[in-house]
């Protein structure tokens, strides 16, 4: 499996509060994405990138086999965050050939998803497989070594999605409508919540 990169540096302006913090079904949001990188990675490296928060952050990864640095240019932008955290798994660990980034305010994201992505690679040749939903591609998206490149080569204010659009010659896509669902404010925090079978309740991990 590739190597996995967690995007959890924002400040969560918007909210008002730490999403990265917020409960669903028991868990933070934070906690339910790395667990869910840790299954999907079946051993390959995982990398948590934080940025506004870092301290508070740690406890949410605890007994988690994943390694976890603060991009202290976080708030340039998610472009920062991505190349920081590719420059350190570069450094960490020579083994891995391909790359996942995903977010930890996606909590509908699954194993099987990103299993999915590299499957549509394997079956594609594409070197970039991107998530679908909102007729938009975006992240999680799968990232094959030869287009790395254009990782490191992102403006800092700018996320994947920009490579999405400017190479869409080199992106496949898997149809991920559950990805429209983030928590970027109070509102939408609320809307997943009341989904049927959601709960806010639980014990952090």
């Amino acid at each position: 499996m590739p190597a996995i990169l967690v995007l959890a540096a924002g400040s969560s302006s918007r909210l008002g509060r730490p999403k990265q913090l917020l409960q669903y079904e028991g868990k933070t949001l934070l906690r339910r994405a790395a667990e869910t990188a840790v299954a999907a990675a079946a051993g390959a490296p995982v990398l948590v990138v934080t940025g506004a928060l870092h301290e508070e952050l740690l406890p949410e990864l605890a007994n988690l086999p994943v390694a976890t640095v603060r991009c202290v240019t976080w708030a340039e932008g998610m472009g920062a965050s991505i190349k920081y955290g590719l420059a350190v798994l570069e450094s960490l660990c020579a083994t891995w050939r391909s790359l996942l980034i995903i977010l930890c305010d996606q909590p509908h994201v699954t194993p099987e998803l990103l299993r999915r992505l590299v499957q549509k690679h394997e079956a594609t040749s594409q070197p970039i497989v991107a998530s679908e939903y909102d007729g938009v591609r975006g992240v999680p998206a799968f990232f094959s070594w030869e287009v790395l490149g254009l990782l490191r080569q992102l403006p800092s204010g700018a996320g994947a999605g920009q490579i999405f659009k400017q190479r869409p010659e080199l992106v496949a896509s898997v149809l991920f409508p559950e990805g429209a669902v983030d928590v970027d404010t109070e509102e939408q925090y609320k809307a997943l919540l009341n989904q049927p079978g959601s709960s806010s309740i639980g014990p952090a991990h």
